[in-house]
């Protein structure tokens, strides 16, 4: 089997990862680079015969969009939609490639190669590693993963349970230069929400990305202890809904202790789903329904009530709110988008009023990686002959905390050993 890492070798972000076997040719992810000035893999000379996508997050799908068509595109029914909707909101066609479905630990046949998808933690739902067999061996792919949000019982029963002569471990390694000391789990995430709403007396703001679901069930968890409504947007809302797909213990917006709002800065949305009634379906019934919205006047009349998921962009929304009594902010994101480089649009904004004495700003957010003791976990239970260092900025740094440590730069065609090889050593 033919390896070749197009991009993600020895920074995070953009992920393409070629294998070959025979005249079949897969590509796990086809992504958009992070990293600003990092070019994204010229398509023209990749001529795929499928490609998994891991999950639904731009730095692993983003190029799928100028793929040829009739390409198949093989992921989860769940991350598709997810994908759609971010491009409908943000006036964009949905996609049209020949996408296929699969399902988790249920085998994929492409040609030689046999794909099993294993659902795993992040950040994003209906995330997968992949195990790929092909010609007598065995490369598993981490994906983004990792074992410390509300999904970690999908990496516990990979540590425990592991498939067995992987030949290759391609591991993601995003956290081995950070750490998450003062929130190690999405559990702290929560209390420290608790901690900051339950005795508000204005409104609450929580900032964090439309797709992050734990975020949100970490949202609904403070608010229901502490007796506050969640309010959400259109688009979270329709994300909670296709939730539906995966578990029924995910809030939405038929909970009564979550409303939608449409006020005048959110009605862009409103008419997005107003105007594609093929695409969101039943959704469009309910969104309609006065029972499940709160009004903008509703919030201000009796603001310590209401708990607010935002975006980033939304932080303008926040200056209406400002008074006698303190606006919580609970900024829940990486904090490298507020760095000066990346603080645009929104980021400018809470940068210029988190520091307002009518507000009171408080970081709360845990990672969607693995953490370095969670990675070593990983390749003890997977004994990998080689392992080979991806979606990371520090590969070098691999080399002081695990064995069989081989890295590999972007565009270099490596042969997978044989499963007799006993593999690099550091």
């Amino acid at each position: 089997m033919q390896l070749i890492i197009h991009k993600g070798a020895l920074e995070i972000g953009g992920t393409c990862i070629q294998l070959s076997q025979d005249d079949t040719a897969l590509l796990l992810d086809l992504g958009l680079p992070l990293r600003e000035g990092s070019e994204p893999v010229d398509l023209s000379t990749l001529n795929p015969d499928a490609v998994f996508v891991s999950h639904a997050h731009q730095d692993h799908y983003g190029l799928i969009v100028d793929l040829e068509p009739s390409i198949p595109v093989y992921m989860s029914e769940l991350g598709k939609k997810l994908i759609d909707a971010a491009r409908i909101f943000s006036h964009q066609a949905p996609l049209s490639n020949d996408f296929h479905f699969f399902k988790p630990w249920v085998p994929t046949e492409v040609g030689p190669f046999q794909v099993t998808p294993y659902l795993m933690d992040h950040s994003a739902p209906d995330a997968f590693a992949f195990l790929i067999e092909a010609g007598g061996q065995r490369v598993f792919y981490s994906g983004d993963l990792r074992a410390h949000g509300r999904k970690g019982i999908c990496f516990e029963r990979l540590v425990e349970d592991p498939p067995h002569d992987i030949d290759v471990l391609l591991m993601e390694g995003t956290m081995l230069d950070r750490t998450t000391d003062d929130f190690p789990t999405e559990s702290s995430v929560e209390e420290k929400i608790v901690e900051t709403i339950q005795a508000q007396s204005n409104t609450s703001f929580l900032i964090s990305s439309g797709q992050n679901v734990d975020r949100m069930v970490s949202a609904f968890r403070a608010c229901k202890r502490t007796g506050k409504t969640l309010v959400v947007d259109v688009y979270a809302a329709w994300v909670l809904e296709q939730m539906k797909l995966v578990s029924d213990k995910v809030p939405d917006m038929t909970w009564d202790e979550v409303k939608v709002i449409v006020s005048k800065d959110q009605y862009e949305q409103y008419e997005i789903v107003r105007e594609n009634p093929a695409f969101f379906g039943d959704f469009q019934g309910e969104i309609f329904d006065p029972e499940h919205r709160v009004k903008w006047k509703d919030i201000h009349a009796s603001p310590a009530d209401y708990v607010q998921i935002i975006r980033l962009t939304g932080a303008r929304f926040i200056g209406s709110y400002l008074g006698s009594e303190p606006v919580n902010i609970i900024y829940s994101q990486w904090k490298g988008y507020l760095e000066e480089d990346k603080a645009k649009g929104g980021g400018e904004v809470l940068k210029r009023i988190r520091n307002d004495p009518r507000v009171n700003y408080v970081y709360a957010h845990t990672t969607g990686h693995a953490l370095l003791e969670d990675l070593k976990r990983l390749s003890d239970a997977l004994r990998p002959k080689m392992l080979i260092p991806i979606h990371t900025d520090y590969p070098e740094e691999f080399e002081e905390h695990f064995q069989n440590v081989f890295i590999l730069e972007d565009g270099k065609k490596f042969t997978v050993p044989d499963s007799t090889a006993k593999g690099v050593n550091k």
